[in-house]
Protein backbone atom coordinates (compact mmCIF):
# COMPACT_ATOMS: atom_id res chain seq x y z
CA UNK A 1 0.00 0.00 0.00
CA UNK A 2 1.06 3.10 -0.67
CA UNK A 3 1.29 5.86 1.84
CA UNK A 4 0.90 9.92 1.20
CA UNK A 5 3.62 12.03 1.26
CA UNK A 6 3.07 13.54 4.72
CA UNK A 7 5.18 10.78 6.67
CA UNK A 8 8.62 11.95 4.66
CA UNK A 9 11.04 9.76 2.67
CA UNK A 10 10.24 6.94 5.06
CA UNK A 11 6.99 5.82 6.60
CA UNK A 12 9.08 5.20 10.22
CA UNK A 13 10.74 8.41 10.73
CA UNK A 14 8.77 9.53 12.93
CA UNK A 15 8.01 6.40 14.94
CA UNK A 16 11.90 5.82 14.83
CA UNK A 17 13.25 9.28 15.43
CA UNK A 18 14.94 9.92 19.16
CA UNK A 19 16.79 13.08 20.70
CA UNK A 20 19.42 10.78 21.61
CA UNK A 21 20.37 9.82 17.81
CA UNK A 22 23.14 11.97 15.77
CA UNK A 23 21.07 13.11 13.33
CA UNK A 24 18.64 14.97 15.92
CA UNK A 25 21.91 17.44 16.27
CA UNK A 26 22.81 17.73 12.54
CA UNK A 27 21.33 20.05 9.58
CA UNK A 28 18.51 19.41 7.98
CA UNK A 29 18.37 16.39 4.94
CA UNK A 30 18.37 19.21 2.27
CA UNK A 31 21.73 20.79 3.56
CA UNK A 32 23.86 17.15 3.10
CA UNK A 33 26.42 16.96 0.96
CA UNK A 34 26.24 20.53 -0.15
CA UNK A 35 29.29 22.27 -1.55
CA UNK A 36 31.34 19.36 -2.19
CA UNK A 37 34.10 20.72 -4.01
CA UNK A 38 36.38 19.25 -6.83
CA UNK A 39 39.82 21.04 -8.12
CA UNK A 40 41.71 20.44 -10.88
CA UNK A 41 44.55 21.63 -11.93
CA UNK A 42 45.70 23.10 -14.98
CA UNK A 43 49.16 24.41 -16.25
CA UNK A 44 48.16 28.52 -15.73
CA UNK A 45 44.80 27.71 -13.75
CA UNK A 46 42.69 25.74 -11.27
CA UNK A 47 39.12 24.52 -12.13
CA UNK A 48 36.83 24.35 -9.38
CA UNK A 49 33.75 22.47 -9.46
CA UNK A 50 31.05 23.05 -6.30
CA UNK A 51 28.40 21.22 -6.00
CA UNK A 52 25.15 23.27 -5.21
CA UNK A 53 22.14 21.11 -5.66
CA UNK A 54 19.13 22.74 -5.33
CA UNK A 55 20.28 26.90 -5.35
CA UNK A 56 19.59 28.81 -8.37
CA UNK A 57 21.62 31.24 -9.62
CA UNK A 58 20.60 33.87 -7.64
CA UNK A 59 21.27 31.77 -4.13
CA UNK A 60 24.76 32.07 -4.98
CA UNK A 61 27.45 34.84 -4.19
CA UNK A 62 31.10 35.02 -4.77
CA UNK A 63 33.77 37.36 -3.51
CA UNK A 64 37.50 37.88 -3.35
CA UNK A 65 39.01 39.89 -0.63
CA UNK A 66 42.01 40.02 0.62
CA UNK A 67 43.37 36.88 -1.45
CA UNK A 68 40.38 34.93 0.05
CA UNK A 69 37.77 33.87 -2.41
CA UNK A 70 34.51 32.85 -0.74
CA UNK A 71 31.23 31.68 -1.98
CA UNK A 72 27.99 31.99 -0.44
CA UNK A 73 24.48 30.03 -1.04
CA UNK A 74 21.61 31.08 1.12
CA UNK A 75 17.99 29.22 0.15
CA UNK A 76 14.87 29.31 2.14
CA UNK A 77 12.29 26.70 1.25
CA UNK A 78 8.49 26.07 2.80
CA UNK A 79 6.91 23.48 2.96
CA UNK A 80 3.12 23.85 3.28
CA UNK A 81 0.58 21.54 2.40
CA UNK A 82 -3.41 21.37 3.47
CA UNK A 83 -6.29 19.71 3.38
CA UNK A 84 -9.45 20.08 1.25
CA UNK A 85 -10.76 22.32 3.77
CA UNK A 86 -7.64 24.53 3.89
CA UNK A 87 -6.50 22.84 7.14
CA UNK A 88 -2.29 22.43 7.81
CA UNK A 89 -1.21 18.88 7.56
CA UNK A 90 2.14 19.62 7.60
CA UNK A 91 3.85 22.64 7.84
CA UNK A 92 7.98 22.99 7.29
CA UNK A 93 10.03 25.73 7.16
CA UNK A 94 14.29 25.96 5.96
CA UNK A 95 16.64 28.78 5.66
CA UNK A 96 19.77 28.15 5.74
CA UNK A 97 23.23 30.02 4.45
CA UNK A 98 26.25 28.13 3.38
CA UNK A 99 29.93 29.07 2.46
CA UNK A 100 33.47 28.09 1.52
CA UNK A 101 36.37 29.65 1.10
CA UNK A 102 39.96 29.26 -0.48
CA UNK A 103 42.83 30.70 -0.78
CA UNK A 104 43.84 31.83 -3.99
CA UNK A 105 46.67 34.88 -3.56
CA UNK A 106 46.61 38.23 -2.69
CA UNK A 107 48.25 39.24 -6.81
CA UNK A 108 44.89 37.15 -8.33
CA UNK A 109 42.25 40.02 -9.50
CA UNK A 110 38.56 39.88 -9.76
CA UNK A 111 38.15 40.37 -13.25
CA UNK A 112 40.94 37.24 -13.51
CA UNK A 113 38.12 34.58 -11.98
CA UNK A 114 36.00 33.33 -14.20
CA UNK A 115 32.21 31.85 -12.70
CA UNK A 116 29.68 30.07 -14.51
CA UNK A 117 26.28 28.34 -12.55
CA UNK A 118 25.14 25.30 -14.83
CA UNK A 119 22.73 22.41 -13.78
CA UNK A 120 23.52 23.02 -9.82
CA UNK A 121 27.22 23.34 -10.27
CA UNK A 122 28.91 26.21 -9.55
CA UNK A 123 32.36 26.07 -11.85
CA UNK A 124 35.18 28.78 -11.25
CA UNK A 125 38.45 29.29 -12.98
CA UNK A 126 40.89 30.78 -11.29
CA UNK A 127 44.15 31.42 -12.71
CA UNK A 128 47.78 30.81 -10.78
CA UNK A 129 49.50 33.27 -9.30
CA UNK A 130 53.26 33.35 -8.40
CA UNK A 131 54.27 30.42 -6.52
CA UNK A 132 56.87 32.44 -3.99
CA UNK A 133 54.38 34.69 -3.35
CA UNK A 134 51.74 32.32 -1.90
CA UNK A 135 51.47 32.11 1.80
CA UNK A 136 53.74 29.74 3.61
CA UNK A 137 52.15 27.23 6.07
CA UNK A 138 52.76 28.06 9.68
CA UNK A 139 51.31 25.29 12.48
CA UNK A 140 50.76 26.17 15.40
CA UNK A 141 51.82 23.69 18.56
CA UNK A 142 49.02 21.96 19.99
CA UNK A 143 49.88 20.94 23.89
CA UNK A 144 47.82 18.06 25.65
Amino acid sequence: MLMPSIFGENLFDDFMFSPWRSEFFSAPKTTKHVMNTDVRENEDSYELDIELPGYRKEDVSAKLENGYLTIQASRKSNEDEKDQKGNYIRRERYAGTCSRSFYVGEDVQQNEIHAKFEDGILKLTVPKVDQKKVEEKKYISIEG
